[in-house]
């Protein structure tokens, strides 16, 4: 695993940085070296998190609550973020929910409102605000990772709303690449395919396939979608992964049924 260069320090935030994929890709990037900023709804979770990280990997984590949906929660997170730091030289953008696999007519308009805001505002909220930092941060720039899902391409069975978030991700994704050239600011996408989580436990006792079917599916553990992260986020900024899928070899997405 890379790690930062020698005298080197750099500040990450990881959005829903406390559980699952997320923890997962705090706890590496602690152990490269970063100063990781922890970010998500629920101060317990995310205090206790932040103290077993740093005495896992003896980095410094810190833990602040934020709403991602909410632009004065998200301002609020990036002025404390400057205030502590001065700087920020990675966000990943994981922070997301899913909806209940429900018919597409049957999906609330709270539940759509829920889901947009969590996944698809959120990391628009925190890479705008991003940008404001990195552009006049010296030196200058930083890099952005979205966590965009293999839903990013394929879709699920009901699953429209997530779908939908995801692949407004990857536009957001080229959109901010794009518009951060000029800036030194770099932005490429993780595509994740059933990382071993909270939301990947019913895979266990099978999920609905596009043939109707039911089947179990495979998972993988999450420190390697957290490698890939290290990886992306430690080239040179004149360098990027614009998009990178990392998924279970024998899940159902490759190819027919």
């Amino acid at each position: 695993m890379s790690t930062l260069a020698s005298g080197e320090t750099k500040i990450a935030l990881v959005t829903g940085g406390g559980t699952g994929v997320g923890r997962a890709m705090s706890k590496a990037l602690g152990a490269a070296g970063y100063k990781v900023v922890i970010s998500g709804r629920r101060t317990d979770v995310l205090e206790r998190a932040a103290t077993e990280l740093g005495g896992e990997t003896g980095a410094e984590f810190l833990a602040i609550p934020a709403d991602v949906g909410d632009p004065s929660s998200v301002r609020a997170l990036f002025d404390t973020i400057l205030e502590k730091y001065g700087r920020l030289d990675l966000l990943v953008n994981n922070a997301g929910v899913g909806v209940p696999a429900v018919p597409l007519e049957e999906v609330s308009f709270g539940q759509w409102n829920a889901i947009v805001a969590a996944n698809l505002t959120g990391a628009f909220l925190c890479t705008q605000q991003a940008f404001r930092l990195m552009k006049s941060q010296s030196p200058r720039g930083g890099r952005i990772i979205n966590n965009g899902s293999i839903s990013a391409t394929t879709p699920r069975p009901n699953s429209a709303p997530y779908t939908a978030t995801k692949h407004a991700i990857t536009g957001l994704t080229k959109s901010t690449a794009l518009d951060g050239r000029e800036f030194d600011i770099a932005c490429g996408q993780i595509d994740i395919g059933n990382a071993a989580s909270d939301m990947t436990k019913r895979m266990a006792s099978g999920v609905l396939q596009a043939n109707g079917s039911i089947a179990t599916e495979p998972t993988i553990d999450p420190a390697h979608i957290a490698d890939a992260v290290v990886y992306m986020a430690s080239l040179p900024l004149s360098a990027n992964v614009l998009t990178m899928t990392v998924m279970a070899t024998q899940m159902p997405f490759v190819g027919r049924g």
